[in-house]
């Protein structure tokens, strides 16, 4: 059995504007769920100026609550709080067992699709490793040395392949290179989102982003290209998807021409 610790999360995003809030429905993935390595104690979502329409788990199995803004005041505060036991399984999550078939997670998307810049990572691969996991530790490697952590020059529409040209991004790049280079030698992949426990500081301003890979012998594994370690007691797996867009903490669409200002505030100790 690894380390194991007990982790209190609080994640709170508001949006304030500069007339009353415009109409808007959002799709909140917000709420961790029981599996290999977390087991959640406790966990609330609370909305100030919007209102639940409905709750369901999407083709991922994540669970996905569906609000709406109604147009009155001109803040909009979502709220999450809660503990999760945690466990080191070094980044082991299993075999597969959604309801998704496994080759679904080898389909390109835009964000991670392998162009050049992309296939170039993993030029002699497979001759220099015959294990698989060395194999995936060392691609990780190559992305977080093609692209330096820095924000500030990508966004949620970068693409793989302009991450790669840009060679700066976050953990979203980072995520999705690997997934792309990863698909590109045969393995499916998806992107995970979720919270790290830095241990330099409790309160942060996004929450993290990482890749898991399918190895025949393992399963599912994950792989940390920001950290460059795989997922430990430390992480709390929150959703997952081909790429950021279906595992994105919150999306949706408004109707309105008000200024919006978001903020995010998330706190992750022990």
């Amino acid at each position: 059995m690894g380390d194991r610790m007990l982790l209190k999360i609080s994640h709170r995003t508001s949006y304030t504007y500069d007339g009353q809030a415009p109409y808007a429905l959002q799709q909140l993935r917000l709420e961790p769920q029981s599996g290999p390595g977390q087991t959640v104690k406790s966990w609330s979502v609370e909305t100030d100026g919007a209102k639940e329409e409905l709750s369901f788990h999407d083709h991922n199995g994540n669970k996905v609550s569906l609000i709406s803004f109604d147009g009155a005041g001109s803040e909009v505060h979502i709220v999450c709080k809660g503990e999760v036991d945690t466990e080191d399984t070094a980044g082991i999550v299993g075999q597969h067992k959604a309801a998704l078939p496994l080759w679904y997670f080898s389909r390109a998307t835009d964000l991670t699709r392998a162009g050049n810049s992309v296939k170039q990572l993993t030029k002699d691969l497979r001759a220099d490793f015959a294990d698989d996991v060395a194999m995936m530790h060392a691609l990780s490697k190559r992305v977080i040395e093609a692209v330096a952590y820095e924000p500030g020059h990508t966004d949620a529409s970068t693409s793989a392949e302009d991450a790669l040209k840009l060679g700066y991004g976050v953990c979203q790049d980072h995520a999705h290179i690997f997934i792309g280079a990863a698909r590109y030698l045969g393995f499916p992949a998806r992107y995970v989102s979720g919270y790290l426990m830095m241990p330099d500081r409790e309160h942060q301003d996004a929450s993290h982003a990482w890749a898991e890979v399918h190895l025949p012998s393992l399963g599912w594994l994950g792989i940390d290209v920001s950290n460059q370690i795989s997922p430990d007691e430390k992480y709390v797996r929150i959703a997952s998807g081909l790429d950021y867009t279906e595992a994105a903490p919150v999306s949706g669409i408004s109707f309105g021409e008000h200024a919006e200002i978001m903020s995010v505030q998330i706190q992750v100790q022990q």
